[in-house]
């Protein structure tokens, strides 16, 4: 076992992951630039170590300060959280060198799953299902427009590179086509320089549905069910929950094994996300795979009874998952749902920075809040909106619901407008409540609250 681990990370998760370096007996050690001086996964580090300033390029993702302070502090590997370095198959490359371990997959592995055509190509060769599509990269317009007439419109294009919706443009027809690549390579291009597109069928209504997957460094690998997660806002998602309520046994059984026979046939280890979209067919399409543990990870930790995070520093320390997870299979409890709750203006939805004058925490039967806010604390302009996660488990997904709207009311935030009042009014929302979601959910909604707010002037 690791003696001492790193977290090169900073809010919630980095605190998620000191929770559990301390149940494993292992020190934590927190890096932290000037603006997260004050913060929460410094005060409970074992050791702290200042790497810069708040522009995150300049810390966070300065990864000669972050191997620099993993030296200085004589670390045995580092957690790299969610987000920021997590998926960059270089940082994972000079931890190798340094002879530090990654906690998460072999370096190649991550390149490969970070270039979304060649995961796409990959998964479609080791039988994951997965929508029709071009062959590798598009070169130009009029490549795209040939494909587009074989795949059949609507069509979308989308950053080999990339994610979270940039450099993505849904083509209508061939007359706007050209514009539209054209935009989106651009995009692209400033957003992950690199400008390389595919393209794939677009589906109008699909449902966002992701499974958990876990993998040993001796080749076994275990699936821990679905999350959905179509609850989206710019391809930015609010709310998760698990299990999904499109999903069967014979389904949720046939897609956990063939991913478990993929990811050991191309060499992962550590956690893992595989995301589809579900089509009005119920069938399910690959879209691209997520290297690293997930924001929304919670609900399937409520939901499995399986430890994440510290199962990810057991495997990086050699640790089989027959050891790691003793019930075979796991068994699935309840329902489990997470709202992301944002530093924002739950109407406008534009970033609100400041400091937290007044905090209750909700708790109680089936609550669990993952958070890093305090009263006094400073919310810090330079970083992610989200201050914390808020998760509901229920013996059902009514109970689920239920405790998250008690939650969400005993939830206090002042002095910093937060999505609280926002999660409200989804848990609400009878659509919600009758799991009739899918990725349009929030453009629907949203043109309903605007039209009953028309109405009352």
């Amino acid at each position: 076992m690791f003696k001492k681990i790193l977290i090169a990370n900073r809010g919630e998760i980095a605190l998620r992951v000191i929770c559990a370096c301390k149940e494993l007996g292992v020190k934590a050690v927190a890096i932290y630039s000037e603006a997260d001086r004050n913060s929460l996964h410094v005060r409970f580090a074992d050791e702290a170590i200042c790497i810069g300033p708040p522009r995150l390029a300049d810390s966070y993702l300065n990864i000669p300060a972050v191997i620099s302070a993993a030296e200085i502090a004589n670390v045995d590997a580092i957690h790299p959280g969610y987000g920021l370095l997590s998926e960059n198959a270089n940082f994972a490359e000079v931890c190798r060198e340094s002879g530090i371990k990654f906690i998460g997959p072999p370096p190649e592995v991550t390149r490969l799953m970070g270039e979304k055509e060649k995961a796409r190509a990959t998964m479609k060769k080791v039988g994951v299902p997965i929508l029709p599509g071009s062959d590798g990269i598009i070169a130009s317009a009029d490549e795209a427009l040939e494909w587009a007439k074989t795949i059949g419109f609507p069509v979308i294009v989308k950053a080999s590179a990339g994610g979270g919706g940039r450099g993505m443009r849904i083509i209508r027809s061939a007359e706007e086509l050209p514009n539209q690549f054209h935009a989106a390579q651009s995009e692209a291009a400033a957003a992950f320089g690199n400008g390389d597109l595919y393209m794939e069928k677009f589906i109008e209504r699909p449902r966002h549905i992701e499974f958990q997957v876990l993998a040993d460094e001796h080749g076994n690998v275990i699936s821990l069910g679905e999350r959905e997660c179509s609850i989206q806002r710019r391809h930015q998602k609010l709310v998760e929950e698990a299990p999904s309520v499109v999903v069967n046994q014979e389904l949720r059984d046939r897609i956990g094994e063939t991913l478990v026979k993929s990811l050991a046939e191309i060499g992962y280890w550590n956690a893992g996300t595989i995301e589809f979209l579900m089509d009005e067919d119920r069938s399910l399409h690959f879209i691209e795979m997520n290297t690293r543990i997930q924001v929304e990870h919670p609900v399937t930790e409520m939901t499995t009874d399986v430890d994440l995070v510290k199962s990810q520093i057991l495997i990086a320390a050699g640790g089989k998952l027959s050891e790691i997870i003793t019930e075979h299979p796991v068994y699935f409890r309840g329902h489990a749902i997470e709202c992301r709750i944002n530093a924002e203006h739950p109407e406008r939805f534009t970033p609100s920075a400041g400091k937290i004058t007044a905090l209750n925490l909700p708790g109680g039967t089936g609550i669990r809040v993952d958070t890093a806010a305090y009263a006094e604390g400073v919310i810090p302009p330079y970083y992610d909106s989200l201050i914390a996660k808020l998760c509901a488990r229920g013996r059902d997904r009514e109970e689920a619901i239920s405790r998250m709207a008690r939650a969400l009311d005993m939830f206090v935030v002042e002095g910093i407008h937060t999505s609280i009042p926002l999660h409200k009014r989804i848990m609400a929302d009878e659509d919600f409540r009758a799991g009739n979601i899918d990725t349009k959910f929030m453009e629907r909604f949203l043109a309903q609250t605007n039209n009953k707010e028309a109405g009352k002037q």
